[in-house]
């Protein structure tokens, strides 16, 4: 069983598009939308859920009104003002650091585990899809990316699947490592701009640091055909395999809006012609690596 992680190292660059594209080109596999502080996979591939669980990371304070005697020490301890002067905690700014608990002289706060999301499992026309949703101002992404990957890792291996594509979140941080960690290609999807190559050259290097090899495809590179070119000789020099470029078409938006089935459809034979090649040779990679 292989794993692809598709990344981009900003927002913007046509990562999704590139992962529903693969996705539906590709056979026999598990889909994983890893962009779970801002999924949209699912917009795309229109997915079916099949069940869905709640995801628990870390602890918030809970203040139990019947033994508290409002004596105000937890409010001078808080130093994140999670406490307000009605002795509630406000969950948005709670850490679950204890220190609350630790000076309540009632013993009337506690730690509970904190509700951080949902992750779902789904069923698509191209295969199994998981996906998740993070809550508001939660800070377990990473964890939560860990979640679904070990998910899907189960799906595939009960199904019998080839293979893992994983749209990955976008940047270098935590959700991006816990996206890459232990699979077996890097695709980077950059633009033709100074900052694209720039940000696909640091999620390049968080791959090398994990002994991942990396491949680039450049989306609208007709856009800037002098900086497509630049970037194409930095791939050269920086050793990361170069595997296509995506023309830019208007149409590309009206086929993200039909989504589905309509979704390769409505794609022009241009970008559909250079999503296959670029698949062909990722695919060509995975079979090596």
């Amino acid at each position: 069983m292989k794993q692809l992680a598709i990344v981009s190292g900003k927002g913007g660059t046509g990562k999704t598009t590139v992962s529903a594209a693969l996705s539906l080109l590709s056979f026999n596999k598990v889909i994983v939308d890893c962009d779970v502080d801002a999924s949209n996979l699912h917009l795309i591939l229109n997915p079916e859920i099949q069940m869905w669980t709640d995801f628990y990371s870390g602890k918030k304070a809970k203040i139990n009104p019947n033994v508290c005697i409002k004596c105000g020490k937890c409010l001078e301890e808080c130093r994140f003002n999670a406490i307000s002067d009605c002795y509630e905690i406000k969950k948005v700014k709670c850490t679950g650091c204890g220190a609350c608990k630790i000076v309540c002289p009632e013993d009337a706060i506690s730690l509970q585990s904190n509700k951080a999301g949902k992750w779902y499992m789904s069923n698509t026309l191209w295969g199994t899809m998981l996906h998740a949703e993070l809550g508001i101002a939660e800070d377990n992404s990473g964890k939560l990316v860990s979640c679904i990957r070990q998910k899907a890792e189960s799906v595939a291996q009960k199904e019998g699947n080839d293979l893992i594509i994983i749209d990955g979140p976008p940047g270098i941080g935590c959700p991006v490592i816990a996206s890459i960690t232990g699979v077996d290609l890097v695709l980077i999807v950059t633009e033709p701009t100074q900052s694209g190559l720039h940000d696909a050259l640091r999620v390049h290097k968080v791959a090398q640091g994990f002994n991942i090899p990396s491949s680039l495809c450049i989306n609208k590179f007709d856009l800037n055909p002098e900086m497509s070119e630049i970037i194409q000789k930095e791939c050269k020099y920086k050793e990361i395999e170069y595997v296509g470029e995506i023309p830019f078409k208007n149409e590309v938006v009206d086929a993200l809006v039909s989504g589905g089935k309509e979704f390769l459809d409505k794609l022009p034979a241009e970008v559909v012609n250079a999503l296959n090649n670029i698949w062909k040779r990722v695919e060509v990679k995975l079979s090596y690596n």
